[in-house]
């Protein structure tokens, strides 16, 4: 879920429909979400305990406020590249351990719908208010972790350990999140929209694939401090 999946589409658009120009600040809007992200992941973490009505709650309040300060920094990509990072490390090291727990079950018949219409309203949305919203904050409110809250409260179903687990996986992947966008937003105005995006989504799959090998042998994300090899 740390892939780009509605901001991406969104910074596409802009750029499509509003300049290369625009597209670079909405990306260096998208890093400074990143950061409201890892704030979302923080407080439904420390709250999953009390059931996902209150510790979601407190996630969009926390991401929402998060944003409103967020948007208004005047750092440039590789700046808000590197505390993305920063954030990330500490906020892991905060983040309640998330146990092994074996999933059961299956989603039910509406959630991959759902899932489809919330996002392509809120990239349509954004897209379509950007004139007003401005690049930075449309940046900002594309980062919004639709799938992250979604297929977080279903694991929540299960206990508050697999919700958790789920953010600490989100977390890992904005790692590549972070890495599209700081390159988006340094090569769009002088390589292009096509070349851009291209190189942004190899670099983020690049990324996506070392995290990926922390998890896929086996590693509990609630221990990955660790390393893989340190079980």
């Amino acid at each position: 879920m740390g892939l780009p999946l509605t901001s991406g589409p969104v910074a596409f658009f802009l750029a499509l429909d509003h300049g290369a120009g625009f597209a670079a600040a909405a990306a260096a809007g998208s890093l400074a979400g990143a950061l409201a992200e890892v704030a979302f992941c923080l407080a439904y973490g420390r709250l999953a305990r009390h059931g996902w009505p209150l510790a979601l709650a407190a996630a969009c309040a926390t991401f929402a406020a998060a944003a409103m300060l967020l948007q208004r920094l005047t750092l440039g990509p590789a700046a808000l590249g590197v505390a993305v990072v920063v954030a990330l490390a500490l906020t892991l090291s905060l983040m309640p351990r998330g146990h092994g727990v074996r999933m059961t079950g299956s989603a039910p018949r509406w959630d991959i719908p759902a899932r489809m219409i919330i996002t392509t309203a809120l990239v349509v949305g954004i897209t379509g208010a950007a004139v007003t919203l401005g690049p930075r904050l449309s940046g900002v409110l594309a980062t919004f972790p639709v799938y992250a809250a979604i297929l977080t409260i279903f694991a929540h179903r299960a206990g508050a350990p697999p919700a958790v687990q789920v953010l600490r996986g989100l977390l890992l992947g904005l790692l590549a999140f972070a890495g599209f966008f700081v390159v988006l937003a340094a090569v769009i105005e002088r390589l292009g929209i096509a070349a851009a995006f291209a190189l942004a989504t190899a670099a983020a799959l690049a990324i996506q694939a070392g995290s990926l090998a922390l998890v896929l042998p086996g590693a509990d994300p609630g221990t990955l401090e660790r390393g893989p090899c340190g079980r």
